[in-house]
């Protein structure tokens, strides 16, 4: 096994760990294969096949725990299906300095308001569909799988953060309902880097089995742990992704 290989199977585990937790975990993935030196189309295509082989691991997961939603997820599914399949197709039109701002300033305050806010996400509050839950979720749904489907960053904490905000739910059980809409956008995703021939499967397949063993063990830290171990962690996530976007548009 190469070193370049190790490298980037250490950093698959640990991105699907956080990952399974709190979101964020292609801060980590998708730095580590662009690092190797690899095109961008070739390195975000590589790494949504691995990502999604943990996603997968760690939906599955969750739904063995019997606190998916499923009723909800009918309903949402659908829309982040659509938003992602034109998230891919679709030419930007704002230009992508413009888009970092907008992302970087809703990542900062997703994580600010989570950090001073007692409350948010430490009890499950939820009292049942009603029209404008729906309403707003469907919106959450189909423009986070738009905006994953074109470019991603962040995009598992805005999930968790719109659970918890629409629905009020807490943060482990919008944890576990956000894998399932991020696996869909993912998917999605996937098979249209797939057609366009943007995986290195060489590279892809020994991360992915790496990046499902990390989703198993951080599903079962969320699980076991719940909301003392999700909300730090997904406040550190949050302001990590917006450092780092920070970051690149001062550079």
């Amino acid at each position: 096994m190469s070193s370049t290989l190790i490298f980037l199977c250490i950093a698959g585990f640990f991105a699907t760990l956080v990952d399974s937790i709190a979101g964020g975990g292609g801060l980590i993935s998708l730095p580590a294969y662009m690092l190797t030196g690899m095109p961008t189309y070739l390195a975000l295509g590589t790494n949504k096949f691995s990502a999604s082989c943990g996603s997968f691991t760690s939906s599955l997961k969750f739904a063995k725990s019997k606190i998916l939603d499923f009723k909800i997820l009918r309903i949402l599914v659908p829309f982040t299906f659509i938003g992602a399949i034109l998230g891919v197709n679709t030419v930007l039109i704002i230009d992508t300095k413009y888009l970092n701002v907008i992302v970087l300033i809703l990542l900062l305050s997703v994580g600010i308001y989570s950090l001073f806010s007692k409350t948010a996400g430490m009890a499950d509050k939820f009292q049942g569909l009603t029209g404008k839950s729906i309403f707003c979720g469907i919106i959450l749904a189909f423009s986070l799988g738009f905006y994953d489907g074109f470019f991603g960053a962040g995009v598992g904490s805005f999930l968790i953060f719109g659970l918890v905000k629409v629905f009020s739910f807490n943060f482990v059980r919008a944890s576990a309902n956000s894998k399932i809409l991020n696996f869909t956008s993912n998917i999605t995703s996937l098979v249209m880097f797939a057609i366009k021939g943007q995986i290195d499967y060489k590279l892809g397949i020994p991360v992915a089995i790496f990046m499902i063993l990390g989703a198993q063990v951080g599903t079962r830290m969320a699980l076991d742990k719940g909301v003392k171990l999700i909300k730090p962690l997904f406040v550190t996530m949050s302001l990590g992704v917006a450092l780092k976007m920070l970051y690149e548009i001062v550079r």
